[in-house]
């Protein structure tokens, strides 16, 4: 067993449902991921209000949801006139691109396992207790269980990444190890105390059951642009919850029949075969507001985002900061959350 212990100074099928607060805010950014991909040209807000309005969201819930992911820096604002419109913040793509290919790659392969647990063991005084929750959820954004209040564990080696978060974060001392399950070979204790893979499996079974239907209908007939709109986007708001909730377990952890494999390749044949119609109801709406910005609007599919390369290496932005506290909230709501029949 090999250890290391780290210490840091500080450093300088169905449609969404309009009901829930933040579900109009991640249409919002469904929608812009997959029609504006790269474009730093700003969208009149009205436009966007039109679109959201498809989804069957009022305008004035629309206009709310507009200000505040413009107010969380996920969006940029500018006014010509009277009019305000929205788009990407600058200096925003790297990290986009590292996002939609994390979207859009993740469930591809399952990863073998080593037979190794990174485990991370860590005291911090009672008072840094902000430190303390900052640590915790960067653990959780890495995709550590909890197995004790102070003992975190991943299947994957992630030493590095747990070593630039205690940098980064301050934390005077942890400790990280590379181990394997001695006791026995029993990993059940460890799965379940640390990864709920029973609720996750129920909810990618929730996923196939609302999307499978819409896959056979489109294998016997074509959506008008409309609802291709409206069932491609569905089904990304849907999927994109799974990179944060499924913490990618190796095949030898996983059960017999693991169904992510059957909803990513649901996810794969609905969005990309809906690309064409989906991109010319968007181009549609756009060009109701401004003709010439509709015809730089494009959809991507699967294969096209996964080609792209990420950056290598880049720093912690601001940009991520906002993106992280949207995983940890979905995570502090577990996996509970049914999806909309």
């Amino acid at each position: 067993m090999e250890g290391r212990r780290v210490t840091a100074s500080p450093e300088p099928g169905s449609l969404p449902r309009a009901r829930q607060g933040a579900e109009p805010q991640r249409l919002l950014t469904t929608l812009l991921g997959d029609y504006w991909f790269w474009r730093q040209e700003h969208i009149p807000s009205a436009a966007l209000v039109r679109l959201l309005e498809e989804f069957g969201i009022t305008a004035t819930s629309a206009r709310a949801a507009l200000r505040r992911v413009a107010s969380r820096g996920l969006l940029a604002s500018s006014r010509n006139g009277r009019t305000t419109a929205y788009g990407l913040p600058p200096r925003a793509s790297d990290v986009i691109v590292a996002h939609m290919r994390r979207l859009l790659t993740f469930g591809a392969t399952t990863p073998c396992w080593d037979g190794q647990w990174t485990v991370v063991t860590f005291s911090v005084p009672e008072d840094q207790r902000d430190t303390r929750r900052a640590l915790r959820d960067g653990l959780r954004l890495l995709h550590f269980g909890m197995i004790f209040d102070a003992v975190w564990v991943s299947p994957h080696d992630k030493t590095d990444d747990v070593v630039e978060l205690v940098r980064r974060l301050g934390v005077r001392g942890a400790v990280v190890f590379r181990a394997r399950k001695v006791a026995d070979d029993d990993l059940d204790p460890v799965l379940d105390h640390a990864f709920d893979v029973a609720a996750l499996r129920e909810r990618y079974l929730r996923f196939i059951d609302a999307h499978r239907p819409v896959a056979e209908r489109l294998a016997m007939s074509s959506p008008c642009p409309s609802e291709a709109l409206r069932l491609r986007t569905a089904i990304m708001t849907d999927w994109r919850v799974f990179p944060t909730l499924d913490p990618d377990l190796p095949a030898e952890l996983l059960p017999a029949g693991w169904p992510r494999e059957e909803a990513r390749r649901l996810c794969v044949q609905i969005y990309d075969s809906l690309g064409e119609p989906a991109e010319r109801r968007f181009r549609e709406i756009l060009a109701e507001f401004d003709p010439e910005l509709a015809g730089l609007a494009a959809h991507h599919t699967f294969a096209q985002v996964s080609a792209l390369e990420s950056p290598a290496t880049r720093r912690h932005t601001s940009f991520d900061e906002t993106t992280d506290r949207d995983r940890l909230d979905l995570l502090a709501g577990g996996l509970e959350v049914t999806q909309e029949a």
